[in-house]
């Protein structure tokens, strides 16, 4: 065999072999009954034993599927059609919820989909944490590491932590919203082209093909508004959009962002270069079109990449940033500030973050993943001293640009990982009555978590995105002493999968 050959015949997939007894194979069609839903929102349903994932199916459904793909355990299969539907099924009311991968529960009733987001916390506590849930069968046994979703398993505990046991932990309902639409405050536009010129809209479920939209029905409606704007002007200029596989074209995204409070928005475009063609005449009939708008600016982002934002940006009309308000706390939001998308149930989150803290006004708070200071300057109102730490130097610029802005001055930041910085301030005579928590998807670092051992705080609040890595890291804290009193889940992105929790725990040893 030539080279060229052997570097053909390399560069070929080889084609797995079929897995051999199993109830069902690729292409077969089945009736199935859906017993649950997985934290991806898809069904799960068994033909004979065996488990299939079936996107768009609910609990308490009989469908008829047809399966796509078999690994050894289990399969994923499409739905083709509903023999017997969910009560809690409804119509989607956006016309492009089958392509759009935006959202992954709106034929989901909304009650429907709350109990869903507690039934997954409690699951999470149970499953992976071993921990006792009130109301709940007792959970014995090794934890299994891979459940916690790639996370490191943290203590190995066989049985359920003393506290857990005697006491159980409450979980509530899920705080939802009276108005579960609208919600958002940015959009993030990704830009295509199609024979009609400039489009921007969503990724196509599961891909990075761009379905054009002219309404979001999770978006505020003027960042739709904008957008179309945007599009509408991009497209009579002849702005040309960035195309992924070539690198060539120059706009990537549109990013809008809308203060609730105040009003003011900003409009961020993202481009594969420096030169915007027309970009004073963009400018210009963007301000005579949108009134609302105070904030221009252009992000340069030439990498071949799918993260949105490059390093430089600059200001091409206005405000450097717009403000807005989370209760009575102002923040200043600049084009690349992490800012809650959803200011009202960031409301909801912080101020139970704040009942669990139990402040008086004498304590010494410490914020372990301070960002820009959201949480630590709602706890600053209540608490003696609040300490944010944060690993992103310029988010450590912003909190404290907002802490000066809200005229707080017993908020203390400093740049660095929480797990180096914490034990310093320790050194330094700085003890912590409560830490609080709001890590990444990914939990806390078990070196945080070993530092918050050792410094041994009254009370811990864990405000977490991911149930999982919550409860793993809840066992660890469990394990080193500590008793998880409550747990509140938090619709913060209605018709979605995703859940926030707060969790509140106290030393008892």
């Amino acid at each position: 065999m030539n080279k060229r050959q052997s570097r053909r015949n390399a560069g070929r997939r080889s084609t797995p072999a079929p897995i051999t007894g199993l109830p069902v194979a690729k292409n077969d069609e089945a009736v199935i009954e859906i017993i649950g839903m997985n934290h991806d929102g898809e069904g799960v349903g068994r033909a004979e034993g065996y488990t299939l994932f079936v996107a768009g199916a609910l609990p308490g459904e009989k469908v008829r599927v047809k399966v796509l793909k078999t690994k050894k355990q289990y399969g994923y299969a499409k739905l083709l059609e509903l023999v017997e539907a969910s009560p809690d099924r409804i119509a989607a009311p956006c016309p492009i919820y089958d392509q759009c991968g935006g959202c992954q529960l709106q034929h989901m009733d909304y009650a429907a989909q709350l109990a869903w987001k507690r039934q997954l916390v409690v699951d999470n506590l149970t499953r992976i944490g071993k921990l006792q849930v009130a109301g709940e069968p007792v959970v014995r046994g090794p934890q299994a590491a891979d459940e916690a979703e790639g996370a490191s398993a943290g203590s190995q505990a066989s049985t359920v932590g003393a506290g857990s046991a005697e006491h159980g932990i409450q979980v509530h309902a899920t705080a939802g919203m009276a108005e579960p639409w609208r919600y958002r405050n940015k959009a993030q536009v990704p830009m295509g082209v199609t024979e009609g010129g400039l489009v921007g809209g969503f990724y196509a479920r599961g891909s990075h093909r761009i379905i054009d939209m002219e309404a979001c029905l999770i978006q505020h409606e003027s960042n739709d508004e904008v957008v179309a704007r945007v599009k509408a002007i991009g497209r009579r200029l002849g702005i040309s959009a960035y195309d992924e596989e070539s690198g060539k074209g120059l706009l990537r995204h549109v990013v809008v962002k809308v203060a609730f409070r105040t009003g003011e928005m900003m409009i961020v475009l993202v481009t594969n270069g420096d030169k915007i063609p027309h970009a004073d005449e963009w400018v210009q009939e963007i301000q005579a079109q949108l009134p609302s708008v105070v904030s221009i600016c252009q992000n340069v982002n030439t990498k071949q990449t799918n993260v949105i934002f490059g390093d430089t940006t600059r200001v091409l009309w206005g405000s450097e940033v717009i403000y807005d308000y989370i209760g009575d706390v102002k923040f200043a939001i600049s084009a690349r500030s992490f800012y809650q998308v959803n200011p009202a149930q960031t409301e909801v989150l912080y101020g139970k973050t704040v009942e669990y803290a139990q402040l008086t006004g004498k304590e010494n708070v410490i914020d372990a993943y301070c960002g820009i200071g959201t949480i630590s300057l709602f706890l600053a109102q209540h608490a003696g001293k609040v300490y944010g730490v944060e690993i992103v130097p310029e988010a450590i610029e912003d909190a404290r640009r907002n802490a000066e802005l809200n005229g707080m001055n017993n908020v203390t930041f400093e740049v660095g990982a929480s797990e180096d910085v914490i034990p310093a301030w320790k050194e330094q005579g700085i003890e912590a009555d409560v830490i609080v928590v709001d890590p990444p998807r990914k939990g806390c670092d078990p070196k945080l978590l070993e530092t918050i051992l050792e410094m041994k705080p009254e009370r811990v609040v864990y405000v977490s995105c991911n149930p999982s890595t919550l409860a793993r890291d809840l066992r660890v804290l469990e394990d080193g002493g500590y008793r998880t009193v409550e747990v509140t889940p938090v619709d913060m992105f209605p018709h979605t999968v995703h859940v926030e929790s707060v969790a509140w725990l106290v030393r008892v040893g």
